[in-house]
């Protein structure tokens, strides 16, 4: 039988669940086991796909389309878990699905409760990922123990050791032990009630995770072992990281949790080999360069808003044995003190994606400024589109360009709705979504760095490079060098006689991992290597191998 972990979290949130529960995936996957990831949310929305990034951060758009939680990045970045729409639920799905049952008489006339129809159908999409294929399904239950909203699933999964078997299941609880400067010691009660609280619902944790910024005293751990019933080696110290998330997995291997894991769960599995992950840390405290990037977006003031473009610029950096610096500029700023003061000593400036028009002049003028200042740029969705908008203004002659999002009535919309659009009212899961196919025109720069003629990348857009000005725009050196394999849609703006300048429609960061980069922001952080070291004092053979390496695939 397919054995089961269940990871909660108490006392405070915002622990790091989703990052704990990807270290642990990828451990057991580096002991030769096969696994599944799974996220289920309390929230009410269907899913994350209509949330402000400041309520919810990023949106995580999976292969499938599915607009998921960003913990599922931390997934498909620690993990090899194929990862679809029956990996993350919320409450509005369990209701809606609920609801969706009732209305067709499958209940047969009986009341529709909590228990049990909701927590049915949560187990439900529990066993749902449960195969031979399958040796462990780590589901994490978001939210905070104690919250009214995580009453059913913690319920429900209270119920789900009873149907498979105690011997088939594992609760992990991810906790705070706070440490109190004016005491000056480390303070274990919360710990005790959040567990307390647990054990309330019918749930014992067989492990315990234990978030603290200070050593845990041996006398600490067998207090929290005492008081919350469990054994001493299963109270883990997981210290504060400062320098990276990767060294998470590494400090849960010092307490030997993959090793409790298998041993409770009664599976057989390889010896640990993390050889690679290791040479990953050392490439990443060892960097041989440093680079200055500016992230310019409207949400910049929110770190998981971008979560994803942060990573896929460590993971490039780490191919480079570069160290890369972000700079996060909000691009309301550069609207009121202009991007010189703001932008002027950064080696390379991106433009995430995002909706509406506040910020987006400032984010031309960004634009604008990496243009003629021959600063490498990479432009992501709306920053593909707003390179789209500055270039038209600004060379192509077209006065007062525009998207249709933000001017309905502008004389030159070069970015408009797509067509598949135009009747849709609704606001969630109706996007432009999931992988799709382009093909690259292999004279390009894009073509160099992926290798290959056709590429899938993931999309989350409802506008698009409006056709009508191709032309116009290749006659003054701004090339669709990406285009669906139809020919109607632009997936890839770059422009001639320039260091690096590339805008795609894709988001390209959900494909990034640690140990394998993703081929854009290689290229991209590369060039911006090669414009750092060439104002310093780097020799100029070095400059020319390293601008080949970044437009290696």
């Amino acid at each position: 039988m397919t054995k089961q972990i269940f990871v909660t979290g108490g006392v405070v949130s915002s622990l790091g669940k989703g990052l704990t529960s990807a270290s642990i995936g990828m451990l057991l996957e580096q002991r030769g086991l096969r696994v599944k990831m799974q996220k289920l949310d309390p929230y009410i929305n269907v899913d994350p796909g209509t949330m402000s990034p400041y309520q919810h951060g990023e949106v995580y758009v999976l292969d499938d389309g599915s607009e998921t939680d960003l913990d599922l990045g931390h997934y498909e970045r620690f993990t090899h878990s194929p990862l679809t729409r029956d990996s993350n639920y919320t409450t509005g799905q369990i209701y809606l699905a609920v609801i969706e049952k009732e209305r067709r008489g499958e209940f047969l006339g009986k009341t529709v409760q909590v228990i049990p129809h909701i927590t049915n159908e949560i187990k439900a999409v529990i066993r749902k990922l449960a195969d031979d294929r399958t040796d462990v399904v780590i589901t994490e239950i978001g939210g905070t123990v104690g919250d009214i909203e995580s009453q059913p699933f913690l319920e429900a999964i209270r119920q789900f050791a009873l149907d498979a078997g105690p011997e088939n299941c594992l609760y992990i609880h991810l906790t705070l032990v706070p440490y109190l400067k004016a005491a000056g010691e480390l303070k274990t009660k919360p710990t005790q009630h959040s567990v307390g609280q647990l054990r309330q619902i019918g749930i014992q944790p067989d492990v315990l995770i234990c978030r603290t910024e200070r050593p845990i005293s041996r006398e600490d751990r067998e207090k929290i072992a005492l008081f919350c019933n469990v054994p001493l080696e299963a109270v883990i110290e997981e210290r504060d990281k400062d320098f990276s998330i990767y060294e998470v997995p590494l400090s849960l291997v010092e307490n030997r949790l993959d090793h409790l894991i298998v041993k409770q769960l009664g599976l057989s599995a390889e010896p640990l080999d993390l050889t690679d992950w290791h040479e990953l840390m050392h490439r990443l405290r060892n960097p041989k360069h440093e680079i200055s990037i500016a992230v310019v977006g409207k949400y910049a003031e929110h770190f998981d808003a971008y979560k994803s473009i942060y990573e896929a610029l460590d993971h490039a950096g780490i191919s480079h044995e570069t160290q890369v610096r972000i700079g996060r500029v909000q691009s309301e700023r550069i609207e009121e003190e202009g991007p010189e003061r703001l932008l002027g000593g950064f080696d390379g400036v991106l433009v995430p994606g995002g909706f509406g028009e506040r910020g987006i002049e400032g984010k031309i003028q960004a634009i604008h400024f990496a243009r003629t200042r021959q600063i490498p740029f990479f432009g992501i969705c709306l920053g593909m589109q707003c390179a789209a908008i500055e270039f038209g203004r600004n060379v192509v002659g077209l006065e007062r360009a525009n998207s249709t999002e933000f001017h309905k009535d502008t004389p030159h919309p070069v970015i408009c709705l797509l067509d598949e659009q135009r009747n849709i009212t609704d606001k969630g899961g109706t996007m432009r979504l999931g992988s799709q196919p382009a093909d690259l025109d292999t004279m390009s720069r894009s073509f160099a760095c992926y290798g290959t003629e056709r590429i899938h990348e993931r999309h989350r857009h409802r506008y698009e490079f409006n056709n009508l000005y191709r032309g116009q725009f290749a006659a003054h050196g701004m090339r669709v060098v990406g285009s669906s394999p139809d020919g109607k849609l632009a997936e890839i703006l770059e422009l001639r006689d320039h260091p690096w300048f590339v805008a795609v429609q894709f988001h390209p960061e959900f494909k990034s991992k640690p140990t394998a980069r993703q081929p854009l922001f290689a290229g991209f952080v590369g060039a911006a290597l090669v414009r750092h070291l060439s104002r310093g004092d780097a020799p100029t053979g070095e400059s020319i191998a390293l601008e080949a390496h970044a437009a290696e695939p």
